[in-house]
């Protein structure tokens, strides 16, 4: 009608034409991306920020181009998980912890097992990752202790969490299990019970979980006036079989160890195999300890005291790192050991 006033919006004040992205993007104070997220209903926003930046398009009347749309977010709504571990049921709390904090999210997740051995192994994540178009990308020890795993990852722009025993990156990379300070407290217990004569079975020497948790054992025994001798400390494979091996090894010596802290539950057990063919009691002959406390744990018989370290949670809480909002506070994410005491110790007679 004439002389009626034109209203302008403040993404048409200055030009006089339609919004683009970087209008909103500008005028709500977040990045493109972010309004990108927005747009194709990303779960990856904080609501309040999807509210907000969701009134200002509906202000502006702001129409994203269709084709735009469609290119503009060029990854899936995938979480993959790559691990090379030869303990079952490590993997199993793992996954089950992920798809905890995946359900209802509109993320799915995507196993990779590989062979860290094979030197075309990393070659083989990178086309898994494309393939995929993965969002980003959980390392489960020992893949990820290579940094060179983690380089390729960068590289291509993958976004990914690296659980250790130890920081390896940057803190919004890295979950970190502390397993130096669980192994310290296997040491605290044992001494306190009276035992002197400590054996080890370790896990491979290339797993950096096995290295902390070995000196974590004899730094604590140190601290205590004891030393660990090399006859007692038998590295084997993080798998029964090999706990079944080493056991035989050490309870075969003359004399043998009062204890042994096995660093998992799986060569725990094969302690149990070799004690009872044995006619081993335990713990009133023998006081055992394992790692990681799995179900395993407390169907033993008697059953196993062992180093908690929630592999659930573990995964549970890499998943929410993966995906938690682009605008969200970056902290320093850390899973803490603690010993769950049952019945397979007690001190030596």
């Amino acid at each position: 009608m004439p002389g009626r006033k034109k209203t302008t919006t403040p993404a048409t004040a200055a030009s006089g034409k339609a919004a683009t992205i970087n209008d909103i993007a500008r005028l709500s104070g977040v990045s493109k991306k972010t309004v990108s997220r927005i747009i194709n209903n990303s779960p990856l926003v904080r609501k309040d920020t999807r509210e907000r930046v969701e009134a200002l398009m509906r202000e502006v009347g702001y129409a994203p181009d269709p084709m735009a749309r469609a290119l503009a977010f060029r990854k899936s709504f995938l979480i993959g998980m790559v691990y090379d571990n030869p303990t079952a049921q490590f993997i199993v709390d793992m996954q089950y912890g992920a798809l905890d904090h995946l359900r209802g999210s509109g993320f799915e997740l995507v196993v990779h097992p590989c062979d860290s051995r094979d030197p075309a192994y990393i070659d083989g994540v990178r086309r898994f990752v494309q393939q995929q178009k993965l969002y980003g990308v959980m390392l489960v020890p020992r893949v990820s202790e290579d940094p060179a795993l983690a380089e390729m990852l960068g590289e291509i722009g993958c976004r990914y969490v690296r659980i250790a025993a130890v920081s390896m990156d940057r803190p919004e990379r890295m979950l970190v299990t502390h397993d130096h300070d669980g192994a310290a407290e296997v040491a605290n217990y044992l001494t306190s019970l009276g035992h002197r004569d400590i054996a080890v079975i370790a896990g491979p020497r290339g797993y950096r979980s096995a290295v902390e948790r070995t000196n974590g054992l004899v730094e604590g025994l140190r601290k205590r006036g004891i030393d660990l001798p090399k006859q007692r400390v038998v590295e084997a494979g993080y798998t029964f079989e090999s706990g079944v091996a080493a056991a035989e090894k050490l309870l075969s010596a003359k004399p043998r160890p009062s204890a042994i802290f096995c660093e998992n539950d799986e060569m725990a057990a094969g302690v149990y195999r070799v004690a009872l063919r044995a006619g081993i009691s335990i713990p009133r002959e023998l006081s055992v300890v394992g790692y990681d406390d799995s179900p395993l744990a407390s169907r033993l018989w008697p059953p196993l005291t062992s180093v908690r370290r929630d592999t659930r949670d573990t995964g549970r809480l890499a998943a929410a790192m993966l995906t938690r909002p682009e605008d969200a506070p970056v902290q320093t994410a850390s899973v803490r050991p603690h010993l769950v005491i049952r019945d397979s110790c007690q001190p030596p007679e």
